[in-house]
């Protein structure tokens, strides 16, 4: 775990409200990625400043045990043009704890540091939280994907 300071930027792209009750957020989350991927979104969102994929988590109702928003997408320059059926969200400025999963994306890498994460007890503010799919996670058999949990 390091800490490090980040934000504020944007990104664009889709979301979907969900829950870890009764484990929706894998099904909810699994059917983001299906739509983002097979409907070739990193190629429509205008203003984006590089291919680096963002999943972002927000609004949290009670922590993370309940009803939290799930955004993902690209960071970009500026909010000038959002397409139809897209949304725009703000990664906060914040201390974040950086992790980072390592391994087969396709085995659930993220899924089981997110696991290990919620075990440790430390300070977060449940503001914003994301995973930041860059250039190391292009292989997706051997990636390396961060993931960011802001805190106090």
């Amino acid at each position: 775990m390091i800490k490090t300071k980040i934000g504020p930027f944007w990104i664009v792209g889709i979301s979907v409200k969900t829950s870890k009750k009764d484990k929706r957020f894998i099904k909810d989350i699994s059917t983001l990625w299906d739509r983002f991927i097979n409907e070739s979104m990193l190629y429509t969102i205008p203003n984006k400043i590089d291919d680096t994929i963002y999943l972002m988590y927000m609004d949290y109702k009670n922590e993370y045990s309940e009803e939290y928003t799930v955004v993902l997408g690209c960071k970009v320059k500026n909010l000038d043009t959002i397409p139809d059926g897209m949304t725009s969200a703000q990664i906060q400025r914040s201390t974040y704890s950086r992790f980072t999963a390592e391994g087969d994306i396709t085995k659930g890498i993220t899924f089981n540091e997110w696991s290990k994460i919620w075990e440790i007890d430390m300070n977060r503010t449940y503001t914003t939280d994301f995973e930041m799919y860059g250039e190391e996670a292009q292989n997706p058999k051997n990636a390396e994907v961060d993931i960011y949990v802001a805190i106090q």
